[in-house]
C-alpha cells in the first residue's frame, strides 16, 4: 500500500541559527515513522538573514526539504495560509521554527490522527514561565473573546496542531486578508482533539512577538469574529444621550422653580471632554471595521512568492 505523506508546516523568519537544529530533530522524528512519507515544507517570511541560504543548502541535501521564500515579511498568520496553499501531505504538522514546541510530540499527535481526528491541537500545560499580567490579560481575552462570539474558539491553545487534508483544504477557503487562524480552526469544525504538551526555551535567538503584536493580535480576533465592539459603542451612545438628557431636564426645572442661575463651568467642561471622548472611542470601534472592510474589498493577493523550489524537481 501506497504510505500517506505526513508534513511538517514551519512558518521561519529571521532563524538561522534555528534551522540546522530543527531540520535534525524533525527529519529525525518523522523519518523514524514507517507508516509515512514525509516533507518539510518551511516558509522564509521575507527574513533578513541568512535564513534563506541555509534552506537552499537543506533542499539541495535533502529532497525531503522545500521551502517557499516570501516576497516580503508578511506576518506569521499570512505565512501558514501560504503554507497552507503548496503543502501536500494527507495530514499537516505546524510547528514553530524556534524548537520551543519540541516536534517529538508528533507521534502521539498521529495516534490521534488515526483514530480519525481532523484537528488534533496542543494546549500548554501551565505558563508558569509568563508574567502575571501577561497569564491575567490571556485569561481576561479569552474570557471575552469566547463570550462575545458565536464560534467556540478554544482558549490557551497554540498553532501547534495537526490536520487532516480535508481540514487544509477547508481553511485554504479562507482568503481575508486579516487573518485570525486560531478562529479560523474553531470556524471550520471537523472532529477536534486536544492534547498537553510542555514548551521549552527556545534554541536560540529572540522571540519576534512582543505585547504590541500580541495586542494587535488580540485585536484581530474580536473584530474578525465578533460585532460586539460596534454594539457596545451604540450602547454607550444610548446611556450617555440618556443621562445628558436628564441632566438638562434637571437644570432646566432647577431654574424654573427655584430661579438660580445655570453655574458649574467646570462640570460643563468635564461633561464635553467625557463625551469627547466616548465618541472618539466610537469612531475608532467604527474604523476597525470600516479598515477591515476597505482591506477586503480591494481583493489583492494573500502574498506574492518570489520562489517555491518544488518547481524545481
Amino acid at each position: 500500500m501506497k504510505k500517506q505523506l505526513i508534513s511538517a508546516l514551519i512558518p521561519a523568519y529571521n532563524e538561522e541559527e534555528c534551522l540546522h537544529e530543527l531540520y535534525k530533530r524533525v527529519s529525525n522524528v518523522l523519518s523514524k515513522l514507517e507508516k509515512y512519507d514525509y516533507e518539510i515544507l518551511i516558509i522564509n517570511d521575507g527574513s533578513k538573514d541568512k535564513t534563506l541560504e541555509i534552506l537552499r543548502d537543506l533542499n539541495a541535501k535533502d529532497d525531503h526539504v522545500q521551502y517557499v521564500n516570501l516576497a516580503r515579511n508578511y506576518g506569521k498568520e499570512i505565512a501558514m495560509a501560504a503554507g497552507f496553499d503548496y503543502v501536500k501531505g494527507d495530514v499537516v504538522v505546524i510547528l514553530d521554527a524556534d524548537l520551543q514546541i519540541p516536534p517529538e510530540y508528533i507521534p502521539e499527535m498521529l495516534t490521534y490522527y488515526e483514530e480519525g481526528y481532523d484537528d488534533v491541537y496542543g494546549r500548554r500545560k501551565s505558563r508558569n514561565d509568563e508574567s502575571f499580567f501577561k497569564r491575567l490579560g490571556t485569561k481576561i481575552y479569552y474570557k471575552a473573546l469566547q463570550s462575545l462570539t458565536r464560534v467556540d474558539i478554544l482558549k490557551n491553545t497554540s498553532d501547534f496542531r495537526l490536520l487532516s487534508r480535508r481540514a487544509v483544504d477547508a481553511l485554504k477557503q479562507y482568503k481575508e486578508q486579516r487573518r485570525y487562524t486560531k478562529g479560523l480552526f474553531a470556524l471550520i469544525g471537523f472532529n477536534k482533539k486536544e492534547f498537553m504538551y510542555e514548551p521549552v526555551k527556545r534554541f536560540a535567538g529572540k522571540s519576534k512577538w512582543n505585547y504590541f503584536n500580541l495586542f494587535n493580535l488580540a485585536i484581530e480576533g474580536l473584530t474578525s469574529f465578533s460585532t460586539f465592539p460596534l454594539r457596545l459603542s451604540s450602547f454607550l451612545g444610548i446611556i450617555v444621550a440618556a443621562v445628558g438628557f436628564i441632566y438638562i431636564v434637571f437644570l432646566v426645572l432647577k431654574t424654573l422653580l427655584f430661579g438660580e442661575p445655570v453655574r458649574g463651568y467646570p462640570t460643563l467642561l468635564s461633561i464635553i471632554i467625557f463625551l469627547g471622548g466616548i465618541q472618539l472611542l466610537s469612531l475608532g470601534v467604527i474604523g476597525e471595521y470600516l479598515g477591515r472592510i476597505f482591506d477586503e474589498v480591494k481583493n489583492r493577493p494573500l502574498y506574492f512568492v518570489e520562489k517555491y523550489s518544488g518547481d524545481e524537481k
